[in-house]
């Protein structure tokens, strides 16, 4: 038997459930993991919400997690049970202590990597790369706008912007987020609390303002962020933590420049086995390396049947960094 948090209808942090079900066998070309720390992601709150709702309900929750190979499928090659692994794109679920994914989704976890640093990195780190190396690929020396720099996507973004040599500026919501961000690596911070985001954009470039900017706030950062970026220059819009941005006027983008916008996303970029050896590669090396820090406060470790919790925890824009549910 087996622990999972489910939901049957959309709305807030309450609709989930902890439920005891018995998970089936894994199919043919599937590995069954047991889950020792399972990542939170702000998607999920939108998956629970029903801005993207799941095909089905009753539906599980989350798609990343770190754990241990219990069991593989008749046609399973790159993996064994008793191998360390980690996923972040696997069906609606990984909210379990035990979760079937497809072999195509699933990463070998180096040594030097813990259960808990991977959970709480991995969908967040491959994000961060398909930003800053495929996207748009971030320049050395090159300046750049990165939404939300104190949470999880963000406090990687700060790093990976420095290893790279390029001048990420975050923007945050109180002092001690700033100060958060740029131990990380942020070239400066805008309390957008208190500050003007295009203004002080304008202020750190000279006027120059910037060639790309991402943004997973949405529909309350669009116009600000718009008004950030260079003639022709690229918004990116990854994310909708304060709403989708909807009704959008084409004709601003001319207005403003003859900008670019586009929305990815991760299914975009890492499609197949080799696309995500790429992304991990490069990933696990700058963590096993010390180049990229994980950490976890221990108050945003939160036990498997309370994801109710977190989720209100996660939604209140009090966390800093990842967030984990450990079964």
């Amino acid at each position: 038997m087996a622990t999972r948090i489910e939901f049957t209808k959309h709305g807030g942090p309450d609709v989930l459930h902890a439920v005891d079900w018995t998970p089936p066998e894994p199919g043919d070309n599937e590995v069954q993991v047991d889950n020792k720390a399972i990542g939170i992601n702000y998607i999920d709150t939108y998956i629970r919400s029903g801005l993207y709702p799941p095909p089905s309900l009753p539906s599980g929750l989350g798609t990343e997690a770190a754990g241990i190979v219990a069991k593989t499928g008749k046609n399973v090659t790159h993996f064994r049970p008793g191998d360390r692994v980690v996923y972040a794109q696997s069906s609606l679920g990984a909210y379990s202590s035990v979760h079937n994914v497809p072999e195509h989704n699933l990463a070998l976890l180096p040594p030097a990597i813990s259960f808990e640093q991977a959970a709480a990195s991995f969908l967040k780190g491959l994000t961060v790369f398909y930003l800053l190396r495929k996207t748009y690929e971030i320049k050395p020396g090159e300046m750049f706008l990165f939404h939300a720099a104190a949470g999880g996507v963000g406090l990687i973004a700060c790093q990976w912007a420095k290893a790279l040599g390029a001048k990420l500026i975050g923007t945050v919501g109180s002092a001690q987020k700033a100060e958060r961000a740029m131990q990380a690596g942020a070239w400066a911070t805008i309390n957008y609390r208190e500050e003007d985001i295009a203004g002080r954009v304008r202020a750190l470039t000279g006027g120059k303002k910037l060639p790309v900017v991402y943004d997973s706030v949405g529909k309350d950062t669009w116009e600000s962020s718009l008004d950030c970026l260079q003639r022709r220059g690229l918004m990116v819009s990854f994310g909708n933590a304060s709403g989708p941005v909807t009704g959008v006027n084409l004709g601003i983008l001319n207005q403003k420049g003859s900008l670019y916008v586009t929305r990815p996303s991760l299914n975009g970029y890492v499609t197949n086995r080799e696309e995500l050896q790429e992304a991990s590669s490069e990933l696990f090396s700058l963590i096993a390396s010390g180049v990229i820090k994980v950490q976890v406060e221990e108050a945003q470790k939160f036990a498997l049947a309370d994801a109710a919790h977190a989720h209100k925890v996660l939604e209140s824009r009090q966390t800093q960094g990842s967030s984990l549910l450990i079964p």
